[in-house]
Formats: structure tokens, C-alpha cells, sequence
């Protein structure tokens, strides 16, 4: 990563460990890294040593270690809205029998910071601490929609606007129309933009003084249910996610500029 120096690079080899999502052989690390082979080893080896990594001598591969679970555990209790909202999504998952979704934006982008599981679970690609499009779910629309105008057009223009499937919005003009919708709604959709047969309705998670802070979803196959039921839960979502907010009121949460909401 330019002009981060050492750290910024060795910062790149842990992403690269972790986007494996198994263990991974030097030799796999070494295809795809841009550091030379001895750069590559020795930044491991520093990474080792400090317990970011952990090293399995008998297999020979490298997995994430426990520091950065105890690290990545810290962030999420003090940052994260996980904490407050984990009531109120038990609450709502056991209502509405569906999968229930807690995200937050990080550069521009949807993180799921929490998740519960359908009574009846299907596979989708959204779980807690992966970061998806924010242009084609329906969190990720839900925060953008209550963001200010100059964020906002930076946050558009880092989006990708690639079609995953024939309802995805994939120009800015669609999908400020679609935000503007669910600004005056108080909530929003996802139909299908995202992975085909899967929908969900989404609600911002906004404080009494209108700070953003994240979204929750409510998700469910079109195998057994569809928009129009979704939205006859339009206000226990949005009761929920005010609760979290009025909850959240006080805490004090790192500033970004994508918390900011629109004033006028």
C-alpha cells in the first residue's frame, strides 16, 4: 500500500492470509503476493512472531492467529452496534422467522457486523464481519439514503455498478431516485439486486438527532416469501431499529463522515 510503509505492507500480507478463508501454504501466498519471496517470509515470520498469524509446522500453512481474534473482538464491542442491537435482533428474528441482518458502512461499502439465522436457514453470501456492495442490498441502500449530499456523491462514486442480477440498479442516477424513495419511505428494498431469489426489507438506524449509525434487515428466499410480505413488517423493523438508535444515543462512537445525515 503506497506511503504506508512497513506496516501498511505487512497490513497486505495479513489480508492476503485472510482472503484465503483456510490455510494457506507460503507457496500459495508467494503466487499472488507483489513482494519478493524473502520480503514475503520475513513479513510472515514478523507476523508470526507478534500472533497476528499462527503457523502450523506440521501441515506448513498460516491461518489468522489469536491476537488478532482478541484485536478484532476489542473492535467490535467498542465500535461495533452489535452490543446494543443483539436484543432487539434476537427479538426480531424470532417475530418474523427470517434472517436478520446488522450492518454498518466502512468505506463506502455494507459490513455485517451481526447476524441471526432463519428458523429455516438458506445459504447467502452475507455473514457477520464480510463486507458486501452497499448500491444493490438492502441495508447498504438504507444508510446511503440518509447520508449528506457531499458524502453521499463521494460514497456513489466508489460504488462498483456491477449487474449481479437483471434488477440490479447499475447507474448513479437509478440508484439516487431509489435512495430518494427511501428517504421519504423510512425503508427500503432489496429485490433480488444482490444474489437472485433472495429479498429483504431494511431500515436505517438513525438516533433521536438523526445520526446515522447503521441498518438492519429483515431477509428471506422468494421460495417462501416475497416483497409484499416483507413489508407488512415495515414497522417492527423500524421500530427496532429506532430502539437501537435511541439506545445508541449516547454512546460514542469513532466519527466518520458516512455517520452524517442530511439536513435539508
Amino acid at each position: 500500500m503506497a506511503g504506508d510503509g512497513t506496516v501498511g505492507k505487512a497490513l497486505d500480507v495479513l489480508d492476503q492470509v485472510a482472503a484465503f478463508e483456510r490455510p494457506v501454504r507460503f507457496g500459495e501466498l508467494q503466487e499472488q503476493s507483489a513482494f519478493p519471496k524473502a520480503t514475503l517470509y520475513r513479513f510472515l515470520q514478523t507476523l508470526t512472531n507478534q500472533g497476528m498469524l499462527s503457523y502450523d509446522s506440521e501441515r506448513q500453512t498460516y491461518t489468522l492467529g489469536i491476537r488478532l481474534v482478541r484485536l478484532a473482538h476489542a473492535a467490535w464491542t467498542q465500535s461495533s452496534l452489535a452490543p446494543i442491537a443483539r436484543p432487539h435482533l434476537d427479538a426480531l428474528s424470532q417475530a418474523t422467522g427470517e434472517t436478520v441482518h446488522l450492518a454498518q458502512l466502512d468505506a463506502s461499502q455494507v459490513l455485517y457486523v451481526d447476524k441471526r439465522n432463519a428458523r429455516d436457514p438458506v445459504e447467502m453470501y452475507s455473514q457477520a464481519g464480510k463486507v458486501g456492495p452497499a448500491y444493490c442490498t438492502g441495508v447498504g441502500k438504507a444508510m446511503m439514503a440518509f447520508l449528506d449530499e457531499a458524502t453521499l456523491a463521494s460514497a456513489i462514486a466508489q460504488q462498483s455498478f456491477h449487474r449481479f442480477t437483471p434488477t440490479t440498479l447499475v447507474t448513479g442516477e437509478d440508484l439516487r431516485a431509489e435512495l430518494a424513495n427511501i428517504r421519504a419511505r423510512g425503508y427500503g428494498f432489496d429485490r433480488e439486486e444482490h444474489e437472485p431469489g433472495i429479498v429483504c426489507i431494511a431500515a436505517p438506524v438513525l438516533t433521536p438527532n438523526g445520526r446515522m449509525l447503521g441498518a438492519l434487515s429483515v431477509t428471506g428466499p422468494t421460495s417462501r416469501t416475497s416483497l409484499d410480505q416483507l413489508e407488512t413488517w415495515a414497522p417492527r423493523v423500524m421500530e427496532t431499529a429506532a430502539q437501537i438508535g435511541r439506545e445508541a444515543q449516547a454512546w460514542r462512537f469513532p466519527e466518520t463522515r458516512q455517520q452524517k445525515v442530511a439536513t435539508t
